[in-house]
């Protein structure tokens, strides 16, 4: 038996247990296993059987712990569940009991399957515009706002029986590259850091957090080095997570097939810099080779000393203290996706109207009235991302509140070509909706193109609310915060004047609109 699997949360390829890993639960037990929907969930029964069988298999005396992604919004990782909006919806509908039940949910509906870790809530806070990594996966940009909701988050998931990981420690709103591709830094002092970045994870321990999940990222206020990995500083680890924040739970690092990190040979180095530095599991991929250099790591670095048996030893406590904690939690498949009153309640209290300059709204359109719904191909932005597994649904939703909507679903970033066929179309109807996802540059002209043709225009920020500074010239600006079908819905709602505009900016729009703006 090795050592470090006390300390590996491993991941596999495909939706039943491999037959490696059967034996390596029988043999040597991991503290647990990552679930990835797009490499190991189909249904949710098929989710229910695969992790009855996973801890069928496992030769330890506690539960392994179950993970996934369940965010909500962008990253929902359990396929079939309810789609709610995420957590800058949460953060415009400005209710931390509306955050707690929709944690709950979230957790009830992992619960019913047997996941029983949740890599959520972010407590990251939105303060960079154009974060390719975190945007709407963030409460908001108000340290306040951000630290109530995910002390409310991480209580709903208590409530539902899931134990909850607070990331991305210490807080990854400035980072200007996405790790997944490069090491980010983040000049920022520590007097920012306390009074911006941090107070989300003092929030969420004291909420109870079982697990904090260290970033990859550079953040030299905290690690007195200017290229370290906070995944990698015991400066930052054992020296402020544990001794200056207090937290007694687990600490894991963010996944390490990330280009922030070295993936060759050397990773070795840097897995044990990570073990010494204080995290007590590593996040493992479906990698052999990384699945084996983790191993690799753990062990050596401890039989050389590069590791402290002792702090090994405070580590496999923490790690068994959180693992008997697991809740004993019936399995009911059938509850998966269950909650859709609540994701409705969700997109219509987070609707929020930006601009309405020309009065267009509620819209007042004659039965014969022509509306063209454009909006980009549902597409990952990010690899922190499972929109594109989703159909695009703002015309049907319009359709539900007049006869004569014609849907036009144009390329995440359009060409030229894209662009000119659609504004010819648009000019032959009388009013365009416009939905755009994180505006990129082909999104923008299209956009400001028609703000500038004469046909009334609704653009709908599907994602970032910050997507109007891309389109300053349009004049009626309406934010969903999400492209699902209730936020679509919602949006409908709000545009025919069936329900009002009831939420309020979690974001600034610099440059145009402060965080509480609203119509």
């Amino acid at each position: 038996m090795s050592a470090a699997d006390h300390h590996l949360m491993l991941a596999f390829e495909g939706s039943v247990m491999p037959d490696w890993l059967r034996t390596r639960l029988g043999e040597s037990p991991p503290a647990g296993v990552t679930l990835f929907r797009e490499h190991n969930m189909k249904t949710p029964d098929q989710v229910a059987e695969l992790t009855t069988a996973l801890q069928w298999a496992n030769g330890a005396d506690l539960p392994l712990l179950i993970a996934m992604d369940q965010e909500g919004g962008q990253l929902t990782g359990l396929p079939g569940s309810t789609p709610f909006a995420g957590n800058m919806a949460l953060g415009a509908a400005g209710d931390t009991d509306l955050t707690r039940q929709v944690a709950e949910a979230m957790a009830r509906e992992m619960s019913a399957v047997g996941a029983n870790l949740n890599y959520a809530p972010v407590a990251d806070v939105a303060t960079r515009p154009g974060n390719p990594s975190l945007g709407v996966r963030s409460f908001g940009e108000d340290p306040k706002l951000v630290a109530d909701h995910v002390a409310a988050a991480v209580a709903g998931f208590a409530a539902g029986g899931v134990l909850a990981t607070l990331k991305h420690f210490p807080g990854k709103g400035e980072a200007a590259v996405d790790p997944h591709y490069d090491l980010p830094r983040l000049d920022i002092d520590r007097d920012r850091l306390d009074a911006v970045e941090l107070a989300p994870f003092r929030a969420g321990i004291g909420a109870g957090a079982s697990l904090v999940m260290t970033g990859h990222y550079s953040v030299p206020a905290l690690t007195g080095h200017p290229d370290l990995p906070v995944s990698m500083s015991s400066r930052a680890i054992d020296g402020f997570i544990r001794s200056e924040l207090g937290f007694e739970g687990v600490v894991i690092t963010d996944a390490l097939d990330m280009g922030a990190l070295d993936q060759g040979a050397g990773q070795v180095i840097d897995l044990i810099a990570s073990m010494s530095g204080g995290n007590d599991l590593l996040l493992c991929m479906p990698d052999e080779q990384l699945r084996e250099r983790a191993r690799l790591a753990v062990d050596r670095g401890a039989s050389r000393g590069l590791i402290r048996p002792e702090a090994l030893e405070a580590s496999v406590g923490r790690i068994g203290a959180v693992r008997a904690r697991i809740p004993d939690v019936e399995m009911d498949p059938g509850l998966v996706g269950s909650h859709l009153s609540l994701a409705e309640e969700l997109a219509r209290r987070s609707v929020t109207l930006v601009r309405n300059d020309t009065r267009l709204l509620p819209l007042r359109l004659g039965a014969d009235a022509s509306i063209l719904a454009i909006e980009p191909a549902p597409t990952n932005v990010t690899p922190a991302d499972t929109t594109a597994l989703y159909a695009p649904a703002m015309a049907a939703a319009l359709r539900a509140f007049h006869p004569r909507v014609e849907e036009l679903v144009y390329p995440h970033e359009p060409a030229d070509d894209d662009i000119a066929a659609i504004v010819e179309r648009a000019a032959g109807v009388d009013l365009v909706v416009a939905g755009t996802v994180n505006a990129t540059s082909g999104q923008a002209d299209l956009t400001s193109l028609l703000a500038r043709s004469g046909t009334p225009l609704v653009t709908v920020a599907l994602r970032e609310p910050q997507d109007l500074r891309a389109y300053p010239g349009a004049r009626t600006h309406v934010c969903t915060y999400s492209g699902h079908s209730p936020a679509m819905t919602a949006l409908a709602q709000a545009l025919f004047g069936e329900i009002g505009f009831a939420g309020r900016l979690p974001v600034a729009i610099p440059g145009l609109y402060p965080i509480g703006h609203g119509l």
